[in-house]
């Protein structure tokens, strides 16, 4: 395994149990589909922060253009998450915290392909 892909699993870690735990504590306030939102929120600066200090400490991109693209990376990763998210709880009945887990996996994969040979493009 190479560091890239060990700290971007570490870090994909730290952001999505940050994720979860602000889900877990905003659920009971508000629709689950805005916690989630709420928690991708949250996530975001752990996630990028991470991923520009340790997954990708190598590049050449500006921290500005990573931010921006990263941005974009991320909330595309959001989008497919709240999809897949809203299926299996309002479709198919999923416990919440399930869904979201679930949810979190699907979107991670899209994430390190749009990260790796995107938004920290080397």
């Amino acid at each position: 395994m190479s560091a890239s892909t060990f700290w971007f699993l570490m870090v994909g870690g730290a952001a999505a149990a940050t994720h979860m735990g602000v889900f877990a504590l905003a659920q009971s306030h508000m629709w689950p589909e805005l916690a989630n939102a709420m928690g991708f929120g949250v996530a975001f600066g752990v996630s990028f922060a991470g991923h520009r200090l340790l997954s990708f400490k190598d590049t050449s991109t500006p921290v500005t253009t990573s931010l921006q693209r990263f941005a974009v990376t991320a909330l595309a990763g959001f989008a497919s998450n709240e999809l897949v998210f809203m299926l299996l709880l309002r479709t198919l009945g999923w416990p919440s915290l399930l869904a979201l887990f679930v949810a979190l996996l699907f979107a991670a994969g899209q994430t390190f392909v749009l990260s790796r040979f995107w938004a920290f493009r080397r």
